[in-house]
């Protein structure tokens, strides 16, 4: 075989083995959330969807959603609500559609914080609500990290004007939200006048908000409380580490706290050891006294957990 003629068959291997690559195993598509797309290895039978790629989101509604319907009552048979109330959040929620639907099947009160303008926005928040379910808005706002937090980001480069805008857009995205937390965020929640903006809206339009504490000097709770606001605070992140025995770890932590102060809040993320964790150790924390609320049933104006 001549030179020029082993060369163009090893170029034609070159470029069969790539296109061949390229078929079986194309590269997963970009998404908004930060954390890692959750592993199919745990539960075989949720594995998540594709996550959404920008282009493939839908576009959003410019008429605000006028779906703010009371909840239908919690699915299940939860116990009476006694002392240790505990509110699991799930957040970055509509992108992982299988994963998120295993959420809403549990049989126990649970809170979906679902991202604006994501593939899966409205059909999440309607599931959910037809479940009984909470829906919050999960509101993107800029980390300090070079990160993108997602469509209908709060950044602190914004006037007042503009904050309080995409603030309200983002809420009508979501349907049934009545309340929201915040995605990322370590710097647009320790910014007090970024903080002042988000809370007029919350407090026009009549929604709690719960911080998610991604960073010790955040003010988002104490302005809430300065609009009067309904808040709480996060107690517990359920999965930064990403397996089954962490999560179950995390879970009973935060149900030691439920248990010793009366409350707690949880949050966790739409991840395979996520919802195993919770699926599997939910009986046993009610038998042990602990009773599953929604979100919405621990926020106040002094930020202090309601009495049951």
């Amino acid at each position: 075989m001549t030179p020029v003629r082993a060369l163009v068959a090893a170029l034609a291997v070159i470029i069969g083995v790539f296109f061949a690559r390229s078929f079986l195993f194309p590269h997963p598509p970009e998404r908004v959330a930060i954390h890692p797309r959750p592993s199919a290895t745990a539960l075989p039978r949720t594995t998540p969807s594709a996550a959404p790629s920008a282009a493939a989101s839908p576009a959003p509604s410019k008429a605000p959603r006028a779906r703010r319907t009371p909840l239908l009552p919690p699915t299940g048979s939860p116990a009476p609500v006694g002392r240790a109330r505990l509110a699991l959040i799930v957040d970055d929620c509509g992108q992982w559609l299988h994963i998120e639907q295993g959420y809403i099947a549990l049989p126990i009160p649970l809170t979906m914080a679902i991202l604006p303008e994501v593939r899966y926005t409205t059909r999440i928040a309607d599931e959910a609500h037809a479940a009984g379910k909470g829906v919050m808005l999960h509101l993107p706002m800029q980390p300090i990290a070079a990160l993108d937090p997602g469509p209908g980001k709060i950044v602190v480069s914004m006037n007042d004007e503009t904050i309080e805008a995409q603030t309200a857009r983002d809420i009508d995205a979501v349907p049934y939200a009545e309340g929201a937390n915040n995605h990322e965020g370590s710097r647009a929640t320790s910014d007090p006048r970024v903080m002042a903006a988000v809370m007029r809206v919350f407090k026009r339009r009549g929604l709690f908000f719960i911080d998610s504490r991604t960073i010790a000097t955040t003010v988002a709770q104490r302005t809430a409380q300065e609009y009067g606001v309904p808040n709480a605070a996060r107690d517990v992140f359920l999965d930064d580490r990403n397996t089954v025995p962490a999560v179950e770890a995390q879970l009973r932590l935060a149900a030691h706290i439920a248990l010793e102060r009366g409350s707690a809040i949880a949050i966790g993320h739409p991840r395979p050891a996520t919802l195993a964790a919770v699926r599997a150790l939910y009986p046993q924390l009610q038998r042990e006294g602990i009773t599953f609320v929604l979100a919405r049933s621990l926020v106040s104006i002094d930020g202090k957990a309601p009495r049951p």
